[in-house]
């Protein structure tokens, strides 16, 4: 499975990846987050535990993040889970129209005959691209509101 969801944002990629970086924060801010929890922090990596909704289904996933604000780009490989072995991207990419952010999954299942066939028609179109288009929306509702727009 490989899904790419992404969206322009009108904000400096600074600002949007304060927001993104700070998992910590999102269920404050992103109300289809019902929780995330720091379990380790060592500096350059995080272990999280992250639960959110797809309508009212719950799922939840364990995930390792790192963080890069030079660039910026932040990554997560999923530990725990149904989606252990997934690697997560944001990627920033300012342009001309405004800020495009993406957000890149990768998952093959190690599950035998049934795992690349659910990865691709269940959980990446109906999970991870659902769970992940809601995230950038209001990521960019947050981060424009907060900048005043593209400069």
């Amino acid at each position: 499975m490989h899904t790419a969801t992404e969206v322009v944002v009108q904000a400096e990629a600074i600002a949007v990846y304060r927001l993104a970086a700070a998992v910590e924060r999102w269920p404050q801010i992103l109300p289809h987050y019902r929780w995330v929890r720091v379990l380790r922090d060592d500096g350059h990596a995080r272990l999280v535990e992250m639960a959110a909704r797809r309508d009212v289904i719950p799922v939840r996933w364990r995930a390792v993040q790192v963080c890069d604000p030079t660039l910026p780009r932040i990554t997560f490989q999923h530990v725990g889970g149904v989606t252990t072995g997934m690697d997560v991207a944001w990627l920033f990419e300012p342009g001309p129209d405004g800020l495009t952010v993406r957000i890149v999954h990768r998952f093959d299942p190690p599950w035998p005959l049934i795992g690349g066939l659910v990865a691709d028609h269940i959980i990446g179109p109906h999970f991870v691209d659902y769970i992940a288009g809601q995230t950038l929306r209001q990521i960019k509702l947050l981060a424009e509101a907060q900048s005043g727009g593209w400069e």
